[in-house]
């Protein structure tokens, strides 16, 4: 029986893997800040003294790539330092690390999918932050699996879909950015792959940098279109509009679509179409309002 701890617990990743455990063998532990606060070094050490773990899935992050513009310093405690702390952590007890990084480590000038061994290039504090996050697990010497998703979505906290729904509800007309290219993940997904890889054990020996996200591509644009579709939010005119029409601090990359192959040959992972997932998403929500309501 394997003891696996699962960081930034209470996020849409997290809460994901809570799920997942439920019908596994193994024994996982879940912490959140108030459990674990993975910026603090010392708190780090004195918790894996105290205690034996041989994985990790590390689900905290810093993903307001806004608010990461103004608050660098957050930023980087989270999504670069606490990595390195936690990597190192798991080298020592000779555990593996499951981290999760972003399609924003890329610079989006590309206009074919990116590969594992693109160069990577950020425009943003979020983006820089989380290279460097696994630069420094690399350089731990632990042994490690890095995935990069891209534009995560789930039933749970703040995210594009659950804001789409609200808005769509709400207005009469909306405007999307249409010039803005990825694929969006549904968080789900994500999980059930890290699940499936540590529960099977078949990270072993194929440690290193993989790519996940839904399969197809889309804009945010498309994406706000099937959402208010699949819920029947007809009365909301969604209009496409440029990023340079919609003030931001943070620098988009206009292209971010991952390539896949790498994951889908080592692992066996099938991965579902963006539009089946968000169904399913949507589908999900509305089953949680309903027991509410009852």
């Amino acid at each position: 029986m394997l003891d696996i701890l699962v960081t930034g617990a209470d996020g849409q990743l997290g809460r994901e893997m809570r799920r997942m455990a439920g019908v596994s063998p193994n024994r996982y532990h879940f912490t959140d800040v108030g459990e674990l606060d993975i910026t603090d070094t010392d708190a780090v050490e004195r918790f894996f003294a105290e205690r034996h773990f041989d994985a990790v899935v590390n689900c905290a992050a810093y993903t307001d790539v806004e608010r990461a513009e103004a608050e660098p310093e957050r930023a980087q405690a989270l999504n670069a330092e606490a990595p390195g702390t936690l990597a190192r952590a798991v080298a020592a007890q000779g555990a593996v690390l499951f981290h999760v990084s972003t399609d924003y480590v890329f610079g989006g000038d590309a206009s074919t999918p990116y590969t594992e061994q693109a160069p990577a290039d950020p425009r943003n504090v979020y983006g820089r932050t989380k290279l460097a996050g696994e630069r420094a697990v690399v350089a731990s010497g632990c042994r490690y699996v890095i995935l990069r998703t891209s534009w995560l979505y789930s039933e749970y906290g703040r995210n594009f879909l659950k804001t789409m729904l609200r808005l769509t509800a709400e207005r009469e007309q909306l405007n999307v950015v249409f010039d803005q290219i990825g694929t969006p993940t549904y968080a789900g997904d994500l999980a059930m792959t890290i699940f499936s890889i540590l529960e099977g054990g078949y990270y072993a020996g194929h440690e290193g940098i993989y790519h996940f996200s839904n399969e197809g591509v889309a804009s945010w644009y498309d994406f706000a279109v099937e959402i208010a579709s699949a819920v029947g939010h007809d009365r909301c005119a969604i209009a496409p509009c440029r990023s340079a029409d919609y003030p931001a601090r943070a620098v988009r990359p206009a292209y971010s679509v991952l390539d896949k192959t790498k994951i889908k040959r080592t692992f066996g992972v099938e991965i579902p179409h963006w539009r089946e997932s968000m169904r399913y998403c949507l589908a999900r929500i509305a089953a949680s309002m309903k027991n509410q309501e009852s």
